[in-house]
């Protein structure tokens, strides 16, 4: 067989593996508020095992990221740890408008490794038997601006100020209670759900302003259909129960 039988033989084989593969496998990098690493990986898994795409991570403050979002960082989806940046995300021009929705409300916690230090009632903050406290930096990532406003809602601050260690993001705060470079720090729920041991304070979420993530498309991502996908997913109940397995509240 030669000739123009072969080519249409060829072109034949080609159109039927055309149609036998799978769709092509897109990609969507998100910015991800490090309070959410752990819900954000599970999730991530399970929308690849949905479909073709994957969703890339980065983890970090959410002050940070929008600085390098600002900058022309190549995100094309932010889940913040708060509503005001992907608010101005939307205002500056850098988010597709309308996509911007709350994706989890968070907890905060004082917690310790040290079994008995942190009472249920967060008393030990008035006792002061610790030389260090945990939180992270609060103009970049919101737990630390509520950790912040629950010692102020106290009245304990001023007095707790001098032995504060600010990490750079709520991960680096567990890390320094981890590693015992502090006793105790603030840190959010979703981080230690599965700690076993240790002590903890559940924070009354009226002694902070309302920890409300929101996610929202960037301009980036307006053209990339894995993008909305992974935000599609983010809203469905499969990843609510991943969300609320963590310890968050969801809408």
């Amino acid at each position: 067989m030669t000739g123009l039988p072969m080519r249409r033989l060829a072109l034949a084989v080609l159109a039927l593996l055309t149609l036998a593969a799978p769709a092509l496998a897109g990609e969507v990098n998100v910015a991800v508020a490090a309070n959410f690493t752990a819900p954000a990986n599970e999730i991530a898994a399970a929308f690849a095992k949905s479909g073709p795409d994957q969703a890339v991570l980065s983890f970090g403050a959410s002050g940070q990221f929008y600085a390098q979002i600002a900058n022309g960082a190549p995100y094309q989806v932010f889940l913040s740890a708060d509503a005001e940046r992907p608010a101005k995300a939307e205002k500056d021009g850098l988010a597709v408008p309308g996509t911007r929705f709350t994706y989890a409300v968070g907890k905060l916690v004082l917690w310790s490794k040290t079994p008995g230090l942190v009472d249920p009632a967060g008393a030990v903050l008035a006792k002061g038997s610790f030389t260090k406290l945990a939180i992270a930096d609060p103009t970049a990532a919101p737990y630390g601006l509520a950790a912040v406003q629950t010692m102020q809602k106290l009245g304990l601050y001023d007095r707790l100020r001098p032995r504060i260690v600010q990490g750079a993001s709520i991960t680096q705060a567990l890390q320094f209670v981890d590693t015992g470079a502090a006793e105790l720090g603030f840190v959010a729920l979703s981080q230690v759900t599965d700690q076993k041991g240790g002590s903890r304070w559940l924070v009354p979420e009226a002694d902070h302003d309302p920890i409300v993530q929101q996610a929202v498309l960037l301009k980036t991502g307006d053209d990339n259909p894995a993008a909305k996908a992974f935000l599609a997913f983010l809203k469905g109940p499969q990843a609510r129960a991943i969300i609320e397995k963590y310890g968050y509240a969801t809408h």
